[in-house]
């Protein structure tokens, strides 16, 4: 490991918060503070950061000295949406739900929900495997639990979009949702920024499925390239819970996404899907952990991603099934498609099992669009661009048609189509 005296973070991010926060938060924020300053930045001795620690430039995270502004291609829903500007509730935009689901802000919270809140913001200080959770606690202004009543079933999605404007440098979101017993939600989490700022978005969310509660969580990283992106998604699931889980992620500059889900009672279960695409210089980082640790739990995981030009893509998935986690059934796929000779991804699944009565299987692929397939579809007068970008979208499509938001859907597809036109228009 590397001394933290070497590679501290900047000094800017250690500073500690302004926020007016109640006493108990401003304890956890000042010991995140004070665990940051024993770690070090990720290097490439790092081993899970060692394809994305040269990406990061936190020094360039400076305000912008210029108003910019949402992008014309971003998300904004019309109701059951919170919007964030910077990490702060914009109430002119946002229109909330009532019934069945609260949304609490940190500094506002009460008994039992302090006590959920703490323990979740206490739960990752000083480990090195997540050092940018600390910086997250460490620079908190505030967060917001997101609580499901029991026996709720919430019908419409509720949309949480985060925009960064570039005025603070960084921003670090801090979403905590509690799903009752047996509801249902779905939740969305999309992350935009204004074009041109050189801007960090560190967010976290944490997720507590209560027993028979199923949450889907969409999350869509549609930041400009120059808006630097860390994220981490921690999930727990009690008895016969469900996460359902869709990533789509589109690169820049520099992108990651931790997700980690902890399968913690007998029938427990988690479906994956995600969707990663990059073009130019760009990079996305994706990193999964599924923890089997009681018996009886299922999961399963599929991730493609599509990289173009001289890009890069990462995956690394890890299953860990526990020595008591027996009827274990694990299934991870990772199918990956370079539209390039100069574009790179890297793959690496992982299986740790320890327990001997389980179904467990995990594949990766890399490869290049087939060009007999390719010679077929313009043998029959389509041309080559149009050809290339048929057979690519047949290689994404299975996993957006899973989206299960019709008008999130049409997004993606937009944005893929766009990519495409742009990816071949170039390699004629």
């Amino acid at each position: 490991m590397s001394n933290p005296k070497e590679f501290p973070f900047p000094p800017q991010l250690l500073e500690a918060t302004n926020a007016n926060l109640p006493k108990w938060l401003e304890i956890i924020a000042a010991k995140a503070s004070e665990s940051l300053q024993a770690l070090s930045l990720p290097t490439r001795k790092t081993e899970n950061w060692k394809y994305s620690s040269r990406r990061l430039d936190l020094e360039a995270c400076q305000p912008a000295t210029t108003t910019l502004t949402l992008p014309e291609d971003a998300w904004l829903p019309k109701d059951h949406c919170a919007y964030f500007t910077d990490g702060v509730l914009d109430s002119d935009r946002s229109k909330l739900p009532s019934g069945g689901i609260e949304l609490i802000a940190f500094s506002e919270a009460e008994a039992d929900d302090i006590v959920l809140i703490e323990n979740n913001m206490q739960a990752y200080l000083g480990d090195n495997n997540y050092p940018f959770t600390n910086l997250n606690a460490g620079k908190l202004s505030d967060g917001w639990l997101i609580k499901i009543g029991n026996k709720q079933i919430i019908e419409q999605p509720l949309a949480l979009v985060f925009h960064n404007t570039g005025a603070k440098g960084s921003v670090h979101p801090r979403i905590i949702i509690e799903a009752g017993t047996l509801s249902q939600a779905t939740i969305i989490e999309e992350y935009t920024g204004a074009a041109g700022a050189t801007a960090l978005t560190n967010a976290v969310t944490q997720v507590q499925l209560q027993p028979e509660a199923r949450l889907t969580n969409i999350r869509l990283c549609m930041e400009p390239e120059s808006v630097q992106h860390i994220g981490l998604t921690t999930v727990e699931g009690k008895r016969n819970s469900l996460f359902e889980s869709h990533c789509v992620g589109f690169g820049g500059k520099l992108r990651r996404h931790d997700l980690v889900v902890k399968l913690q009672e007998e029938g427990a279960n988690t479906i994956m899907n995600g969707i990663t695409i990059t073009q130019g210089e760009q990079h996305f980082d994706n990193h999964t952990v599924i923890e089997h640790v009681a018996a009886h739990c299922d999961s399963q995981e599929t991730y493609r991603s599509m990289a173009a030009d001289e890009s890069q893509i990462v995956f690394n998935g890890r299953i860990l099934i526990h020595r008591d986690a027996q009827k274990s059934n694990a299934n991870m796929s990772n199918k990956n498609l370079l539209l390039s000779t100069g574009a790179e991804i890297d793959t690496k699944p992982e299986l740790e099992i320890y327990a001997d009565d389980v179904k467990c299987a995990h594949g990766a692929t890399i490869g290049q669009l087939d060009k007999e397939a390719l010679f077929y579809l313009v043998s029959r007068g389509i041309g080559k661009e149009e050809a290339a970008s048929m057979l690519s979208m047949g290689f994404i499509n299975e996993l957006v048609q899973r989206i299960p938001v019709d008008d999130l859907k049409s997004i993606v597809l937009e944005r893929i189509n766009r990519f495409l036109k742009e990816t071949f228009a170039q390699s004629k």
